[in-house]
Formats: structure tokens, sequence, C-alpha cells
């Protein structure tokens, strides 16, 4: 007997099983939820999950969304700059329970931000519940600026002088050692300017606690460093422990917030092999994958120093998407989740970064930003990145421009051609 289906009995399961496929399917249309999956049969197909979705985290998961990858973010705005290329989920990252909460719908967890709740980070680690990267304990030894100077010290890192500041005695033993001024510092929860203030005098010690919070809140100080340049090696490091380093890209600082970056920095090839070695070393005590940040101080005969390190992406990197042939943002991407890093050489001759930083608080700052942003549309070799922020208010960065040219000078023209401050503020 012949037990083939009969075509027409086929036919009609086969028009079931597609208009069944398509219900599914305008079903997932209609909740774009992204459902992490329990066994992931390749790296790619894992869930990726940020905590924080600010611009950092837009850019990110951008790139992730070029590879194919699904992102959610955590962050406590209701609709945070990520939420147009990953599904965003409301809650805080330093909340305990919402990061527990969040971690449980993803496979592999990474940060944009390091002020997180790191203590969670830790036991989630411990308990093998999600796959973290760069590690817990690699976040929490970098959230404290003080405890991580001391990790690098340890490591050999060449780190300036710097000294815990838990009372006034100490404060004034810090003083009568650096002179005037040196740097007064918050351990935690610094940056962008923030939790940093320059104390020029004796007069200015209460002015200066005033504005950190005082000896509680957790201080330590720095001798001043003499530098000549600021610059910053971005450095990408695979889950196995395979690193590459970006170029070395000078920053500059406007109101201790970074204005404008400049690659290849235009140093000696003596002060490049230092700033390379520094950040190799650096690397030596990180544990898991992702992008840092390495951040230092260049003195005069090619001294070069350790400032900071973000275990994370950077706005020193951010050059990276239109001047290098894998952007910072990708190759964190590929690092977190395993998959070949990619190549972290320069495709253009010279980029420079300009930050699109407010110039004024609402409608104005709009308005100037909306300025600036049309002269780059007019100028060649620039591209625009804009962030999407709720609002624009004096100093904060709502966007940046990257500005490729085929010399130093082409780039820097067209710098000058849309901020002509911006230009004064690099050294010839």
């Amino acid at each position: 007997m012949d037990k083939r289906v009969p075509y027409s009995f086929a036919s009609k399961v086969g028009k079931a099983a597609f208009s069944i496929a398509i219900l599914i399917a305008s079903i997932a249309d209609a909740n774009p939820e992204v459902i992490p999956t329990s066994t992931p049969q390749t790296p790619r197909a894992k869930v990726l999950g940020i905590l924080g979705g600010g611009q950092l985290g837009r850019m990110l998961a951008l790139s992730a969304a070029n590879l194919g990858v699904k992102v959610m973010v955590l962050d406590p705005s209701d609709r945070p700059p990520a939420a147009v290329a990953s599904q965003a989920v409301k809650g805080h990252f330093r909340y305990a329970d919402d990061v527990q909460n969040f971690a449980s719908k993803v496979d592999v967890l990474t940060i944009e931000i390091e002020h997180v709740d790191a203590e969670t980070l830790t036991m989630l680690e411990g308990e093998g519940t999600v796959d973290i990267q760069p590690s817990a304990k690699t976040i929490t030894m970098i959230q404290d600026k003080f405890a991580q100077k001391e990790y690098f010290k340890e490591f050999g890192v060449p780190v300036g002088e710097f000294c815990d500041i838990p009372d006034e005695n100490a404060l004034v033993h810090a003083a009568n050692e650096y002179g005037y001024p040196f740097m007064l510092k918050s351990k935690r929860l610094a940056y962008d300017g923030r939790g940093n203030y320059v104390v020029h005098s004796k007069e200015a010690h209460t002015i200066a606690l005033e504005k950190l919070g005082g000896y509680a809140h957790g201080l330590y100080a720095e001798k001043w460093q003499p530098f000549e340049k600021e610059l910053a090696v971005m450095v990408v490091r695979c889950r196995d422990g395979e690193v590459k380093l970006y170029p070395v890209t000078q920053t500059v600082q406007r109101d201790s917030i970074c204005h404008v970056t400049e690659t290849p920095a235009l140093i000696s090839e003596s002060a490049r092999l230092r700033a390379e070695l520094l950040a190799k070393q650096v690397m030596n005590g990180m544990e898991g994958g992702g992008v840092f940040g390495v951040e230092m101080f260049l003195l005069a005969d090619d001294v070069v120093l350790l400032n900071e390190v973000a275990p994370r992406v950077h706005n020193s990197g951010h050059y990276t998407i239109d001047g290098c042939v894998t952007s910072q943002f990708e190759n964190h991407v590929r690092a977190t989740l395993g998959l070949p890093l990619g190549d972290t050489s320069l495709k253009v001759n010279h980029v420079i970064m300009l930050n699109i930083l407010g110039e004024a608080d609402g409608k104005r700052g709009e308005e100037l930003a909306g300025e600036l942003i049309d002269r780059a549309l007019a100028t060649p070799g620039c591209s625009v990145h804009w962030y999407d922020k709720s609002g624009v208010t004096k100093g904060r960065k709502i966007g940046h421009i990257n500005i490729v040219g085929k010399s130093m000078q082409e780039a820097r023209d067209r710098l000058g051609a849309l901020d002509p401050k911006a230009l004064e503020r690099f050294s010839p």
C-alpha cells in the first residue's frame, strides 16, 4: 500500500505551518522583547546585557546590531540613548535587585559605566549565574581610584606620587610634601571633571573639602604633574588574554571634560613606545574581556605616567568609529562574547574627534549644537554622531564629530572651520 501523504493534504499542512510561522512572527514584531537563549549555539547567539544605556551603550548597541547580536540595557531613564538598537529595561545599575533581575535575562553582562553595584556583580560571578566581562574583580578595583593607583603601582606601572587623605593632618602633610598646586580627588564616583579639585593654596583647603564632600566621602591627593600632553591608549582584551592596542591619541580637556582628541598623537617615537608599554603593563593586571581606556600624562624627556584606567569603551576612543578598521565599540562586543578581535589600525592618515558639548541650557543649547552640526555637514571629512539625549545642559556631552584628513594639517583646518577655539587648544 502506498503510504505517501497525498499532495493535497501535504500542501494544506504546509500552508498551515506557514500561517502559524507568520502568526508567531507578527506576535514577535508586536512585542519585540529580546529572549535570552538558554543554550546559545554560537557566541553571536548570546544576548549581551549592558549596565547603563547612555551614549556609550548606544554606540555599543549599534555595533552589536551590525554583528547580529541582541542587546539589552539597564538604565533608569524612560528612553535611554541606547534604546535605538536595544531592548531597554528600566532600573538602576547601582541597585542590587535591579542588577540581579537584569542579569537573569542575559547571557553575558558588561558595563558602559564603572559606577555600578560591584558587590552584586561579585556575588553573581561567584554563583556562576551570569558571565561578566570584564570580571567583577576588575570593575571593583577600578571603581576606587585610590585603590586603582595602589594596584597598578604594585604591578610596576609608572604612576605619580599620591597619598590617602583621611583627615586634616594628612591633608596638611600632602600640602607640605607636594607643594601647591596639588590635586585633591574623590576616590569614587568621579568623572568628567566631577570629584577633582586643584588646590592652589592653604586657604583653598576648606573650599576643596566642601566641593568634594569632606573626608568621610573618601579622598586622596596627587602631586601635580607638569605634563606636556595628555595621552590615551584604547586597549581591547579578549577573554583568553589576547591584547590589541589602538594608536596613541592625544586628548585635550575643557573644564576637565574631554573636548578634542587627535590621532595619531604628535609625539616622539620614544614617547609612543613608552605609552604602548605602559598600556600593556596595565593589561597585565586586568581580568576578562572588553575594551579599556588607559589615560596617561606625557612629561618632559618622554616620561609617561599613568593617570587612570576605565574598564570600558571610552571617550578617548570615539575617533575609532571613522578612523580605524574596527571601532572600539565593535571590538568590545567581540571581546566580551569571545569572538575574534578586529583590526585596530588606522584606516585614515589623521583623525580628530570633537565632542559636542552643551554651550547653554535648554533651547539655546540645542540651537548652538545644531549650528555646529550644520557646519560639520558642510565640511568634507566630517561625520556626526548624535546621542539623542533628553535635553541639553551646559557642559553635557550630547554628541561628537569625527574629522578625517589626508594629513594633520587638513584635519586641523577642518576642525578650525567647525570650532576655532577647539583648534587653539592643540599645541603646535
